[in-house]
Formats: C-alpha cells, structure tokens, sequence
C-alpha cells in the first residue's frame, strides 16, 4: 500500500513554510526599498544582508544539535514566534535617526534564528515521511519556496509602495505567527535523549560523532555534500552574477528584460522541483550523474552563443532557455541529493547532517559568486572563454561521478532487499 503523502504532519509543514517565506520574502523586499530610499545607497543594504549571513554559517552546526536533541515541533515554534516578536519590536523601534542599527540588528538576529531553524525543518522530512516519499516531501518544499518566491515580492512591492514599511512588517509578524500556530498541532514521538557532561562536552561529542559517521561510516553523504557544493558554486555563481551581467552590461537591455529573466529563472525552479516530484519513485540513483553532466551541456549554448555573429535579442534568448534549463536541472538535482542525504542519516545525527548541507552550500554560493564576478569583469568582451570551460568542466564531473552513483545505487538495494 502506497503512503499518502500529504499526511496532517506535512500539510502542517507546508502550510507553516508557506506563510513564513512569504513573510521573509515580503520583509526582504521592503526592507532593501527602505534602506534605498532612506540611505540613497543599495550597496548598504547588500552589504548588511551579506555581513548577517555570517551568523547562519557559524551557528548552523548548533542549530544541527538542538535539532537532534530537542522536540523539534517545540524548536519551530518557538523560533517562529521568536521570529515575529523580534519584527515586532523592530517596526515599533524603527525611525528615520536609527534606521541602518535597527535593520542591521534585526537581519542579524533573523540569521541567527535560520540558522536554528533550516536544519531542523529538513530534519523533519524524513520524520514525517519514508522511502519515495521524501524525494516527493522536498520537491513540494521547494516548490513552496519557489512560489512564494516569485509571488511574494511582487505583492510585497504593492504593499509597500501602498502603505510604506511599517505595514508590510506587521504582516510579515501575522505570518510568522500563523506559522507558528500551524506548527503547535505537528505531532512528533519525541524520546528525550541522556545529556551527560556540560553544554560544551555535548556540542564536543555530537560534532565528532557526526562527522566521523559523514567521513568512516558513510563516506556517501560527505561526497554527495561536496557534489551538491560543488554545483551550486557554478550555478549561483553564473546565475546571480553572471545573468545581470549578460543581460544589462553586456547585452545592454534594461530592467524589464532582466525582470523577465528572474521571473523565467523562478518559473523553470518551480518546473523543477514538480519534475523531481513525478520522477521521485522512476529516476534511478545511478543517473543523477547524468543530470549532473547535463548541467554542464545546459551552460554550453550560452557560451556558443556569444560567438555566433547574431544580433543581441537572439544571444538574450538562447542564454535564458540556458540559464532556466540549468536551473530546472540544479533544482532536480538538488532534491535528489538532499534525500539520498537523509535517507542515509540515522534519525539522531539527522539534524547536524543537515546543517553541515546547508552550511556547505552557504559558504560555497559567495564564493561563486566572488569567483564569476571577477571572471566576467576579466572576460568582458569574450564571456564565452567564462561559459563554454564552466560548462565542460560540469559535465566532465557528472560524467566521472558515474561510478559513485552507481554504488550508492547497489548499497542502496542491498538495504532495502
């Protein structure tokens, strides 16, 4: 008998996720348009947004722990309502005299937050849910996310551009706060597990015991976090940067068809994550390596492209189909590698796994970025020498991480036989 998939706990889950993001995304967005307006400067916020990120990266590892050791429903509700509370009080403090210390403060404590509550909800996936399921649980999951992505600041600029800041942070408080309450009716067995020592031998213990069970015992999960590191530092890097930067500098059209360009990439995400979904129970392990390598193929085009003598409005069409192919590609596969990753984690080291993925893919993503961002200032006039060698070298490790694959695919019968 098949399991059902959207069971009371997931629904919960998912309703929970959906208003949270809309909440941040919404917060985000005016947020960046109040620092613009106030300070004249989007290069401020940008630096503040990327200086509270520090805090996610550093604390995450923690947040792994109190995931695997405390009631994980209780650890949501309470960083949710954290969450509102601490909005809250930022739209009651905020003014024009302290605008850039209010902000600063609250992304800071937004981050730490994160980083408590990212590992935990990933952990809960393969607690709610088994086998198929799981693949099918975290394609929704970024389905939500995807959507709420590409609805959110939209209406979040409506409102802001309606009723200004403040507004717009009292509803992202009511979001956070319906979260909150959708997950106090998720239900967990929850064992309490024997702390012995202090807070500092027990951080000791379980970092080690987790990383010796990611690097002796299942050396499977620390090679498939380093492939899921290693495409999102090619894919972020080339899309974040790189886009805008075909598209405005080089191609040299305005805001709308960049516009459109992020809107196709959010589109292609969602086609994505509902694609890993249906293929959940039909994608066997050992072609996630040719998914990997077709990442690669995707980026080729849009080097070719550049230089084809064919006019800009061609070269513009060719790199989005490429750019939303590999992020429709990135988006599957990430879903995949996310699963396999849980699927093979012990209930108890769940939490900390799962932050060591997330951490991962954090630190990975700016340094992509710093990467792509100085090769397409170096390569200007010829970003193809940037796009056809990233493409190639994509799809050379997809290709050579066939045998790995295929391993994990043969350990994985073997358990289930």
């Amino acid at each position: 008998m098949t399991e059902k998939l959207f069971t009371k706990n997931f629904t919960l889950l998912i309703l929970g996720q959906l208003t949270s993001l809309f909440g941040n995304f919404i917060l985000k967005l005016a947020l960046s348009m109040y620092v613009l307006e106030v300070t004249g400067s989007a290069a401020i916020f940008a630096g503040i947004l990327s200086a509270a990120t520090i805090p996610t990266i550093l604390l995450s590892p923690l947040g792994g722990i109190l995931a695997d050791r405390a009631d994980r429903r209780n650890i949501m509700v309470a960083l949710d309502a954290l969450t509102g509370v601490s909005v809250l009080c930022a739209a009651l403090f905020l003014s024009e005299s302290n605008v850039i210390a209010v902000i600063s403060t609250l992304l800071i404590i937004l981050s730490i937050l994160g980083a408590f509550e990212t590992p935990t909800v990933q952990a809960c996936i393969p607690t709610m849910l088994q086998g198929d399921n799981i693949r099918k649980g975290n394609a929704v999951v970024n389905q939500v996310a995807s959507l709420s992505y590409l609805i959110a600041p939209m209406l979040g600029g409506v409102l802001y551009a309606m009723f200004g800041l403040k507004p717009v942070m009292y509803v992202s408080v009511v979001c956070f706060f319906i979260t909150a309450l959708f997950e106090c009716f998720i239900k967990f067995s929850y064992q309490r597990i024997q702390n012995q020592g202090g807070v500092l031998q027990i951080v000791k213990q379980d970092f080690l015991s987790s990383m010796q069970y990611i690097s002796k015992e299942q050396t499977s999960i620390s090679k498939m976090l380093f492939l899921t590191a290693f495409s999102r530092f090619f894919v972020m890097g080339i899309t974040i940067v790189g886009l805008p930067f075909l598209v405005r500098t080089v191609l040299g059209f305005n805001a709308k068809y960049y516009g459109a360009a992020e809107s196709a990439l959010a589109v292609a995400t969602i086609l994505g994550s509902i694609a890993a979904g249906i293929l959940a129970e039909k994608l066997k392990i050992h072609k996630l390596s040719v998914l990997l390598a077709t990442l690669g193929i995707f980026i080729i085009p849009a080097g070719i492209v550049f230089l084809l003598p064919v006019n800009a409005i061609i070269k513009y069409g060719v790199t989005i189909v490429s750019f939303c192919g590999m992020q429709a590609v990135i988006s599957i596969f990430s879903i995949f590698a996310v699963s396999l990753i849980q699927q093979r984690t012990p209930n108890h080291l769940i939490g900390k796994v799962m932050a060591y993925t997330s951490t991962a893919i954090l630190c990975v993503q700016p340094i992509g970025q710093i990467v792509y961002g100085f090769l397409f200032d170096r390569f200007y006039s010829a970003v193809y020498f940037v796009l056809i060698p990233t493409g190639i070298i994509v799809c050379i490790v997809g290709l050579s991480a066939m045998s790995f694959f295929k391993n994990m695919e043969k350990e994985q019968q073997e358990v289930s036989a």
